[in-house]
């Protein structure tokens, strides 16, 4: 009987891996996934619908007033503690609204904050609570002041033909706050639709406006040189690489160079931002540890040695979003390894110089620059051996250990730098990648 049930089970996963593969065709080692999104549970009691749309932030630093500084951080507070009387709530099996706790008449003054930033403290809670039962994420914590991050989101709404949020003239006009000042350094792209803006207080005293616009939904639109491969298969003329990364030097290309770009008659250089200031950091941090806690210079040095902080992430994001644009206006076929970085985080002690490289936010800095300019970004998968393979005559290479910088051959006597090696190996197999989806379209 038991052996009757395991044959069953077995059938049962046979035909469900069948079904697998049909949807999902394997080429070598990387699955090819289909671009629909599946459904996904309902994560909050939101009423808003799943239309097609594309959205794009726009953040701007602001300069309000005394009296709107004062507005907005009554505001973050009443956000913050309605986060944690709603968390302890619920923990007791309790569930109200924001409106029934403005109801209450010890609580009566969350009046005085924007409902719809009650409202989304709300959604943001059932979502958190959501991905927790489905393990996606921890348990939600209470938030503590001065420790969380200080920000509240408000949504536009549009009665009577007017909208309650605007921006126009350099001032971004907010529900119970009037008109903040704010400085537009790049153009709104014409054509959206204002959703919401997220006012956020940085540890270094500056504030930030994220206004979130929506546009109607464009299909990818691939460029004429990938254009031209589809149709005819003519592969001249075509520009591809691949990208290895690299603790030191973030990336080494197919052709070997490092990162780097021109701008005004100077080289910039891919620069460790935090390594650099890290020595200013711990000196300004041991000023700081021997203040009294919560005192005026206290508090003075915090922001101090937020603003290195502050400095260091500016000029890391700088770099990177300078280099995934270059790239992407470049090439037609970037290939990337598709690694874990919290995992690379953990091992080896390489947690701060893998924080300190980017390399995440890179690569969603390039999928986003790709996807405007009609490049083709394809992950290769992180168990590819392309620092193993010989790139000369395909030989894996097993015992190649991390601490051996120059790849030699054990069969054919290739010797060549490991980095390098990899890289060209991971433009190989993207490129491999993209000509059998060019099959399955020209078969289609």
């Amino acid at each position: 009987m038991d052996r009757n049930i395991f044959e069953e089970d077995a059938a049962l996963r046979a035909a469900d891996q069948m079904l697998i593969d049909e949807l999902y065709p394997v080429s070598g080692s990387t699955r090819l996934y289909h671009f629909q999104s599946p459904k996904t549970k309902k994560r909050t009691s939101s009423r808003k619908k799943d239309n097609p749309a594309s959205y794009m932030a726009y953040v701007f630093e602001g300069y309000p007033t005394k009296e709107q500084a004062a507005y907005f951080c009554q505001t973050i507070g009443n956000c913050r503690f309605l986060w944690n009387r709603m968390l302890d709530d619920h923990r007791h099996g309790i569930y109200h609204t924001p409106a029934w706790y403005k109801k209450q008449s010890e609580l009566s003054w969350l009046a005085k904050a924007d409902s719809l930033a009650l409202a989304n403290v709300q959604l943001n809670l059932e979502a958190a609570e959501s991905d927790a039962k489905s393990g996606d994420k921890q348990k939600p914590r209470f938030h503590k002041k001065g420790v969380c991050r200080d920000s509240y989101k408000t949504n536009c709404q549009y009665l009577n033909g007017k909208s309650t949020i605007t921006l126009e003239d350099e001032y971004l006009k907010l529900p119970k706050a009037g008109k903040v000042r704010v400085k537009m350094h790049r153009p709104v792209r014409p054509g959206g639709v204002l959703k919401s803006v997220t006012v956020s207080h940085e540890p270094d005293g500056k504030w930030l406006f994220s206004v979130v616009f929506q546009y109607p939904e464009e299909p990818f639109k691939a460029n004429e040189a990938i254009q031209k491969v589809w149709d005819s298969g003519c592969t001249d003329g075509f520009r591809m690489t691949g990208l290895d990364m690299s603790l030191p030097h973030l990336y080494i290309d197919a052709d070997g160079q490092m990162p780097f770009y021109e701008l005004k008659d100077s080289t910039v250089c891919f620069d460790k931002a935090y390594r650099r200031l890290e020595g200013r950091v711990a000196r300004e941090q041991r000023k700081l540890s021997h203040m009294k806690k919560h005192s005026h210079n206290y508090r003075k040095q915090q922001r101090k040695v937020a603003k290195l902080y502050a400095k260091a992430k500016h000029q890391r994001h700088d770099f990177l979003r300078q280099m995934a644009v270059r790239l992407a206006r470049k090439y037609d076929l970037i290939g990337i390894e598709d690694l874990d970085m919290q995992a690379m985080k953990k091992s080896l002690r390489f947690g701060k110089s893998v924080s300190d490289n980017g390399w995440g936010l890179f690569t969603l800095y390039l999928e986003e620059a790709c996807r405007k300019t009609g490049s083709l970004l394809i992950r290769v998968d992180k168990w590819f051996p392309s620092s193993k393979t010989c790139h000369h005559c395909g030989h894996i290479y097993h015992d190649l250990k991390l601490n051996d910088r120059t790849y030699i051959c054990p069969v054919c006597g290739h010797i060549m730098d490991r980095d390098y090696q990899a890289a060209q190996n991971i433009r190989d197999e993207a490129f491999r990648i993209f000509q059998e989806i060019s099959r399955g379209k020209a078969s289609a």
